[in-house]
Order: structure tokens, then C-alpha cells, then sequence
């Protein structure tokens, strides 16, 4: 008769996400990381459905309303995207009446952004916004530990973008 193999229990769901603590620190930091995404994108569906526009439409909304007459290379290089990834952003905020492009007197290939009255009255908007939850989020926080998380954010963006290209 063959030996009975010993019955050891399977582990859980709940066992592996109290294990979770037990993982390296990297893997720690990129579980938060990952939160972070996942998050994001959760809020900028939500945005999308309550205020008619995603989280990236709503932050190149700010950053145009900062900077009204911002150029699409100067508005990609602020938001770290790579030009054709703005190109679609942009051009659907045109289409909902949001951004007026005119292009540049000095040189007609270069397109300036303003934002219209739609614009700005989205751009105006805080709550529901994901902006919002992250000032609500930077309230706990204290400027020393907001420095060093940007320092550190800042490190791992600079990373990916050398190896990424």
C-alpha cells in the first residue's frame, strides 16, 4: 500500500494578503505604486462620468489654465508625455469645446492652447476631482516627508523614462 501523501492545507487568499507585509521593500513600495495606478485610473472613470473628463484631459485642463497660451512640446514636456500621447488628449478637449488651438504667428507648425469658458468653468471645478483627494491625502503629511516622497517619485520617473526610451 502506498504511503498517504500528508494533507497540508492550501493557503488562502487571506493568508497570502497577511503575507504581504513580509515582502521585500521594493515590492512593498511597488504594491503602493501599483495602488496608486489603480486608483487613478478608478477616479479618472469616475471624473469621466460625473465631470466629462478624465484625470490627464483635467490636469492638461490646470496646466493649460496656468499657462494660457502653452505650446503642445512645452505642455508635453511639463506632463512628462511623449507629443503623440498628448495629441489625442488634446484633440478630444478641442472637440468638447474645452481648449482653443491657434497656431503660432512666428511658426505656424507650433499650436498654442487657451482655455475656452467650458474650459475654464471644468477647470475651476475641485470637488470630485482626483487633485482633490490628493490635497485632502497631502493634509496628513508633513513637508519634509512630502519633499522626500517627491525626491524619490522624481528618482523612479527619471528611471523608467531612461530605460523606457
Amino acid at each position: 500500500m502506498p504511503p498517504r501523501e500528508s494533507r497540508r492545507r492550501r493557503p488562502t487568499s487571506r493568508d497570502t494578503a497577511t503575507r504581504a507585509g513580509e515582502l521585500p521593500d521594493v515590492l512593498q513600495f511597488m504594491q503602493q505604486l501599483w495602488a496608486i495606478v489603480h486608483g487613478l485610473q478608478k477616479h479618472s472613470k469616475k471624473m469621466q462620468s460625473e465631470l466629462g473628463v478624465t484625470g490627464p484631459q483635467r490636469l492638461v485642463l490646470r496646466v493649460v489654465g496656468l499657462f494660457p497660451g502653452v505650446s503642445a512640446g512645452a505642455l508635453a514636456s511639463i506632463l512628462h508625455v511623449h507629443p503623440s500621447t498628448l495629441t489625442g488628449v488634446l484633440q478630444r478637449l478641442g472637440d468638447q469645446g474645452m481648449l482653443r488651438r491657434v497656431a503660432d504667428a512666428g511658426d505656424r507648425r507650433i499650436s498654442l492652447f487657451w482655455l475656452t469658458a467650458r474650459g475654464s468653468r471644468v477647470n475651476a471645478l475641485r470637488r470630485g476631482t482626483i487633485e482633490a483627494t490628493v490635497v485632502d491625502a497631502l493634509k496628513a503629511v508633513s513637508p519634509s516627508d512630502r519633499a522626500g516622497t517627491q525626491r524619490v517619485l522624481t528618482a523612479i520617473a527619471q528611471r523608467l523614462t531612461e530605460t523606457g526610451s
